[in-house]
């Protein structure tokens, strides 16, 4: 995957922190649920199979749909940056699910760990985010190396 430099700023970083910051605050705050993603998807896919419906995880559902609307919203004000994925399919879906196995074996996801666990000073997702980040230098250091 490529990231188109030219296109960033520093600015547009800065402020989608600050929206990230303030969505996991107020969802703390109005529903006392933690922003982490794979909890929020879990729990809305759970309800929904186990018959619940939409209505008992509005707030789940939202927040996804959020999600889902965010790159529409941000292009009304500035292009998405242009992104290249320089693999295949098949190892797309085999990095997709060796997060989803790091997510279960983590207990929670990168968001969940590092922005609302952090922010809460928990030992346990700060062990998580050392361990996300060190997973990552060296298999990029690895494949650099190999490749």
């Amino acid at each position: 995957m490529t990231v188109d430099w030219s296109h960033f700023t520093p600015w547009s970083s800065l402020v989608g922190g600050l929206v990230i910051g303030l969505a996991t605050l107020l969802l703390v705050l109005g529903n006392g649920r933690i922003a982490g993603i794979a909890g929020i998807i879990g729990g809305a896919l759970q309800a929904l199979l186990g018959g619940q419906g939409l209505r008992n995880n509005a707030v789940r559902w939202l927040f996804l749909a959020g999600l889902i609307a965010s790159p529409w919203i941000w292009r009304l004000f500035a292009p998405l940056p242009v992104t290249r994925v320089d693999v295949g399919s098949l190892a797309v879906i085999a990095a997709g699910l060796l997060v989803g196995i790091g997510v279960r074996m983590g207990n929670g996801c990168t968001s969940g760990h590092g922005v609302c666990g952090l922010s809460r000073l928990s030992l346990r997702s700060l062990v998580n985010v050392l361990a996300f980040m060190g997973a990552g230098v060296v298999t990029v250091t690895l494949l650099r190396l190999i490749f």
